[in-house]
């Protein structure tokens, strides 16, 4: 079983880059694994589309704003929950669209080869100024979420 990890976020809009923060930690542990791939997918999301493909478990960090929680408040949901209908925009593809929107296109275009499994762990955050420090309780949940990566892919570091 071949599990892909993809942080997302843009790392010069302070709490928003979360996502790069918690996929730089998880490289430094796991390193090179043949059954895990780790993506920095920066603000990237049509690559997803890509990624997803030969993997049966997909594990998605990434920043949410507006939640009424406290910052740094970690969630975990099924993609299923997240996702954005496709449109039939062709211009969609030209400018670029969020992981939740590509999910739903890779889910069309991948068929039966769309993995089953795909969790997202979303973090609250409020600061997405130009700024690249992460403020400390949005660290404190990344820290989180790297333990709970590590435990749902059952990684021991030999």
């Amino acid at each position: 079983m071949k599990t892909a990890i993809m942080g997302f976020g843009n790392p010069v809009r302070s709490d928003d880059g979360i996502g790069m923060y918690v996929i730089e930690k998880l490289q430094k542990i796991i390193g090179q694994n043949d059954d895990i791939s780790i993506f920095d997918m920066g603000t990237a999301a049509f690559e997803v589309l890509f990624g997803l493909k030969g993997h049966s478990k997909i594990l998605m960090v990434d920043a949410v704003i507006n939640t009424n929680e406290p910052v740094g408040t970690l969630f975990k949901v099924p993609a299923e929950e997240v996702l954005r209908t496709p449109q039939d925009d062709p211009m969609v593809f030209l400018h670029g669209m969020k992981w939740d929107q590509a999910l739903s296109y890779a889910k069309k275009i991948l068929g039966d080869e769309y993995p089953e499994d795909i969790q997202v762990y979303l973090i609250a955050v409020e600061n997405t100024k130009l700024e690249t420090e992460i403020s400390d309780a949005v660290k404190k949940a990344g820290d989180k979420v790297v333990q709970h990566i590590l435990e749902d892919i059952k990684f021991v570091n030999v």
